[in-house]
């Protein structure tokens, strides 16, 4: 079966589930090319879509905003070929051109520079409802309930996807802590080391350790997942070519070996 018909079937089994649930939630999904990511959402249908998502980190990260940035940029990034993005910042910091390698179309870019967290928001709701936006990143410290309902509505009027990756200004005291979220999936993305691969040298493909910690309708998971390569991306006939490196749910250490004498 072709990526393209793989995804198609996959978007018809997530119908066929809203249907049997009574018609409830959204029926669309962005399949992330691999059946073990896919199962975690509902339907079985992939990331899904027409609903916003929040990605975190932790450490450093929380200030940087790096990983969680270049990871969603990669989940975005089939929907940057079909409309434009929209990227809500705060602080003018976001290469574009590095975005090029997680195969982001940056120039589906539109970048918008806010004073504060109010501002943020209000300008994700109004890029989420606009015509022709499909992807939406927006980094704010913490969504509420009231903003996040706000934002799904958004979402809702015209089927964009919105991602919040929650960033703190530099030299704020802590993240806050959401006293409620309408968010599809709620991430946490930590940088990974890289494998160059026997016999190579240098850096090898991007990669993070993944959480999912929350999907509404599926289930959570935890993997080790690497970019994929610009020939991957123009194989991909329709597909996200995402690669999962390990499943890290249940990764228990290996045992030590034991000690030897010496001389």
């Amino acid at each position: 079966m072709s990526g393209a018909r793989a995804q198609a079937f996959a978007e018809l089994k997530a119908k066929i589930a809203v249907l049997e649930a009574g018609g409830r939630g959204r029926a669309s999904g962005l399949s992330l090319g691999d059946p073990r990511l896919d199962a975690c959402f509902p339907g079985e249908a992939g990331l899904p879509l027409g609903q916003w998502h929040e990605i975190g980190a932790e450490g450093m990260e929380v200030e940087t905003a790096a990983a969680p940035a270049a990871f969603a940029a990669l989940l975005a990034a089939p929907l940057a070929v079909r409309g434009e993005a929209v990227w809500i910042l705060r602080r003018d910091d976001l290469y574009a051109p590095g975005l090029v390698g997680l195969g982001f179309p940056a120039e589906r870019l539109i970048q918008v520079c806010v004073r504060d967290e109010a501002e943020a928001l209000a300008a994700a709701e109004d890029a989420l409802a606009a015509a022709g936006v499909s992807a939406v990143f927006a980094e704010v410290e913490a969504v509420d309930l009231t903003a996040g309902r706000r934002l799904q509505l958004a979402c809702e009027k015209r089927g964009a996807t919105g991602f919040i990756l929650r960033r703190r200004p530099y030299g704020g005291l802590g993240v806050k802590a959401a006293t409620g979220s309408a968010a599809a999936t709620r991430w946490r993305i930590a940088p990974a080391a890289s494998d160059p691969g026997p016999g190579m040298l240098g850096l090898g493909a991007p990669r993070w350790r993944v959480r999912l910690d929350r999907c509404r309708g599926g289930r959570d998971g935890a993997w080790l997942m690497e970019a994929p390569g610009a020939y991957e991306w123009e194989q991909a006939d329709g597909t996200h070519p995402l690669r999962l490196v390990a499943d890290l749910g249940d990764r228990q250490l290996a045992p030590p070996e034991p000690l030897r004498a010496v001389g």
